[in-house]
């Protein structure tokens, strides 16, 4: 989720809201530490700055996250860059990005993703 919203260079506030509402409330979040999002953030942000940074920062999700989360993360990415009402062209890279990392089903992204725009119309 910050990787999305960093991806732009612009954090924006909806997506922080979005962030912090799905941390609290969700159920895959109910034994987070919320202290630890201070930390994630600052690393994601590292690991942007540097050259191979996004492939580290795949390695650390693949390496982190259960492969049955794989598309609730892939969800939760939508949702924070639908959060504001416009995707932008570094936000739409990175999900393709996360789609392929993941190996995620191209129809399953699909209904994902179609669920993400449908949540955040306006």
């Amino acid at each position: 989720m910050i990787s999305i919203s960093a991806s732009d260079e612009n954090i924006r506030t909806a997506e922080l809201v979005k962030i912090q509402s799905a941390v609290n409330g969700l159920p895959v979040f109910a034994s987070y530490d919320e202290d630890r999002l201070k930390t994630v953030s600052q690393i994601v942000f590292d690991l942007f700055e540097q050259e191979d940074g996004l492939d580290a920062l795949f390695g650390l999700i693949r390496e982190s996250l259960p492969e049955r989360l794989y598309e609730t993360a892939y969800a939760l990415a939508c949702d924070v860059a639908a959060a504001d009402g416009q995707l932008y062209e570094p936000e739409l890279r990175l999900l393709e990005e996360i789609r392929y990392e993941l190996d995620l089903d191209r129809l399953h992204a699909a209904a994902i993703e179609r669920g993400a725009r449908a949540r955040h119309m306006t």
